[in-house]
């Protein structure tokens, strides 16, 4: 698990507190669930280019779809899954799901033709598929019966359901929903309102520690619970009550009376956001009871085959920044646990029980490349698909998603450094790919290659791995401009996945460096905590080795480097103008700048102070201040664009106001963008907007592409 990756990914614990959804972090946005029309491309609706473009333009974005969420009938003979296709009519992703034959590979369209559909899922006997649907207004909960292609609109919920989890015998479907209430009330406006008057709007009151979410804006008040309702239609009955939030996924026992699900009940849940326990639910009497009591989090807990055993992650905490999330197995009953994967030295995720119960099958991480592992319950691993992909489209994540047949065919979304993910089959040792998204653009495109390069660290001689994104056509000796861009997290890690902001950066002529510093996920657990309690630290070195590394390949030009990177990436731009002035210029994204104000006015409060800097600002302010990139801006020489969205509340943007306000002080070229209506995980959820930010970006670097020397008589603003 990432376990405070909050640059990117939200953490388990903390999203199932505020009511999210728990399946993937690429869950589908609601805005991009309630699209009215099919997705339009913008070949579809004609251009004014010329000639045929061959290098990747912004317009291209609105023709690039990307496959998710696949899932294969408990029979293997059909995949499931999310088509997500960018819409230009409404400059949104709208979300589809299509069901793929296996034998014959022929595809056809389910839902969300007219509206989004998500969260597909397969009834015990394959034979219906329940999904989410916003087909006519909200999301609601369908089921499709296969054998006739029929649909039927199960629910008329006030807000959408998630972790859809059908009942052993395929009479019932349990989900989560969040139920409202009305929230806190102080005092109240004069009761003397004429009729027909427009007063202002009534007070707003917040009352919880984390108030607002990034991509959900100010948090609703009410409780994400445990629904059930009959899986042919009928009035849906609440099982959960009380203030806490019970979050999925969901899983039943064999014998269709209990339900397992991952909560914090504590009455501290949310100052401890980490926290959270497998807890069993007594469909029939409500009782419920936790399964796991350690300090740490717990949950996805999967019933065994023969319904004897749980399975389920989570780990110890300690109070670090990044822990390794382990597999766990125990009786039914709560007794009996044990860790599978201890002594290995990988993160496990999105888990599910061979049929034979004698394995659970998860996905890792290994060096930025995401893999399938069958680990059996002696603690043997055994790698059974690779290639994983499916972070998101603009920059090169680590991601993807997967689920097993019965037979124990493995479907999953896979994908290259050239190619977004497509819906894949693994069987009998070989692999199938069943879609071509983009085969339209694929065949005329010209891509840039991707190449591994590493670098040992000149800080201490640790390997450090990254990925060079070469312009196309490039030609081998040739010293092109050179863009590092960092990931963020900064607990995740980039891979050879495709790219848009990579694409468009090389189709403009520069190669991009993709690194893995110390931090980044899949390299061990010592590795990512090298830079607990030190962050931003020695990851300043691993960056300028590995830049060190392109230029002795001979690719980089040495008098020409620049410097971008998002969130993590945006704190590590920051840091680098603060210490160098070898790049060129520089576009810090939604960074944090000041760890004081980010630490009390960000989504993660909870999580800032005590975990990444191991107290809170008023206890060592010193300590805040020495890891602000605002603490280096008095060295600042380097035109830095600030770029963030304005509704952006993971990295608020009152953080990149300060460093554009310092930087304007100071004397520095600079320049604020702000996304409209961009959340901190949303910035490049819209098309055109994704496509904007990187031509901003491009023409920022070609403006001071020959350098800025501040003038001799500009001594007072310095």
């Amino acid at each position: 698990m990432r376990k405070l990756a909050l640059f990117g990914a939200s953490l388990l614990a903390l999203t199932s507190q505020l009511g999210l959804a728990q399946e993937e972090a690429a869950t589908p946005a609601p805005a991009a669930e309630t699209s009215a029309a099919a997705p339009t491309s913008a070949s579809a609706v004609g251009s004014a280019r010329k000639g045929p473009e061959r290098r990747l333009t912004g317009a291209d974005l609105f023709d690039l779809s990307i496959a998710s969420d696949p899932q294969i009938s408990p029979d293997g003979r059909h995949i499931a899954y999310v088509r997500r296709s960018n819409d230009i009519m409404s400059d949104r992703a709208v979300s589809s799901i299509w069901l793929i034959d296996t034998a014959t590979g022929e595809e056809t369209p389910v839902a969300g033709r007219s509206g989004g559909a998500f969260s597909p899922r397969w009834s015990p006997d394959g034979k219906r598929l329940a999904f989410a649907s916003a087909e006519g207004g909200s999301a609601q909960l369908w089921v499709r019966w296969m054998n006739s292609g029929e649909a039927v609109r199960l629910t008329g919920l006030p807000t959408s359901p998630s972790s859809l989890a059908w009942s052993p015998d395929g009479r019932s479907i349990a989900y989560t929903m969040l139920v409202k209430d009305e929230g806190p009330k102080f005092g109240s406006a004069p009761a003397n309102k004429p009729e027909g008057a427009k007063w202002a709007e009534p007070l707003e009151i917040r009352d919880l520690l984390t108030y607002r979410v990034d991509g959900q804006g100010y948090v609703e008040p009410g409780f994400e619970k445990i629904f059930l309702v009959p899986a042919t239609g009928g009035s849906p009955r609440q099982l959960t009550f009380g203030p806490y939030h019970d979050g999925g996924p969901l899983s039943w026992s064999r014998d269709g009376r209990t339900l397992y699900f991952t909560a914090n009940r504590k009455p501290n849940w949310e100052n401890d956001p980490v926290e959270s326990e497998v807890y069993a639910l007594d469909v029939a009497g409500g009782q419920v009871t936790a399964l796991t009591d350690r300090n740490g989090p717990d949950g996805n807990p999967i019933v065994s085959p023969d319904g004897s055993k749980i399975a389920y992650v989570g780990f110890d905490d300690a109070g670090r920044a990044y822990e390794n999330t382990e597999l766990y197995v125990m009786n039914r009953d709560g007794t009996g646990k044990r860790s599978i994967t201890g002594k290995w030295d990988y993160g496990v995720d999105g888990i599910q029980w061979a049929a034979d119960g004698r394995a659970v099958y998860a996905q890792y991480d290994d060096h930025g490349e995401p893999k399938v592992a069958r680990i059996g319950l002696d603690g043997s691993v055994r790698d059974v698909a690779k290639g994983l992909s499916g972070g998101g489209l603009d920059r090169p994540y680590s991601g993807g998603s997967f689920t097993v047949s019965d037979g124990g065919a493995i479907a999953f979304t896979g994908g290259t450094a050239t190619r977004p993910a497509e819906v894949q089959l693994a069987r009998g040792g070989s692999t199938r790919i069943f879609t071509d998204l983009n085969r339209s653009l694929r065949e005329v495109k010209s891509l840039g290659e991707v190449r591994k390069i590493t670098v040992a660290s000149s800080h201490d001689g640790k390997t450090i791995e990254g990925w060079l994104t070469l312009p196309p056509g490039y030609v081998q000796g040739k010293k092109v401009p050179l863009i590092l861009e960092i990931h963020g997290g900064p607990f995740t890690a980039y891979g050879p996945h495709f790219s848009t902001d990579n694409q468009l950066y090389a189709a403009g002529g520069y190669a991009v460096l993709s690194a893995n510093p110390r931090g980044s996920t899949s390299y061990g657990e010592a590795f990512a905590n090298e830079i607990d309690k030190a962050y931003p630290g020695n990851d300043y070195f691993d960056l300028i080795s590995i830049v060190d590394r392109a230029i002795e390949l001979g690719v980089a030009d040495p008098d020409a480097l620049f410097v971008t990177g998002g969130s993590g990436g945006g704190v590590l731009t920051s840091w680098i103008v603060g210490k160098t002035n070898r790049f060129k210029a520089a576009v810090t994204q939604k960074p944090v700048i000041n760890w004081t104000t980010q630490a009390l006015t960000a989504d993660g409060a909870a999580l800032f102070g005590p975990y990444w800097l191991g107290a809170q600002p008023w206890e060592k302010p010193e300590l805040f201040w020495s890891r602000s990139p605002l603490s280096l801006v008095g060295n600042v020489e380097t035109p830095t664009l600030v770029i963030v969205g304005s509704e952006d509340y993971r990295t608020p943007a009152s953080e990149s106001e300060q460093y554009y306000t310092a930087l304007r002080l100071r004397g520095v070229p600079t320049a604020l963008i702000k996304v409209p209506g961009a959340s901190h995980g949303g910035i490049a959820a819209r098309p055109s907007q994704s496509a904007a930010k990187a031509s901003a970006i491009l023409a920022w670097f070609e403006k001071y592409k020959k350098g800025w020397t501040r003038p001799a008589s500009d001594t007072a603003a310095k």
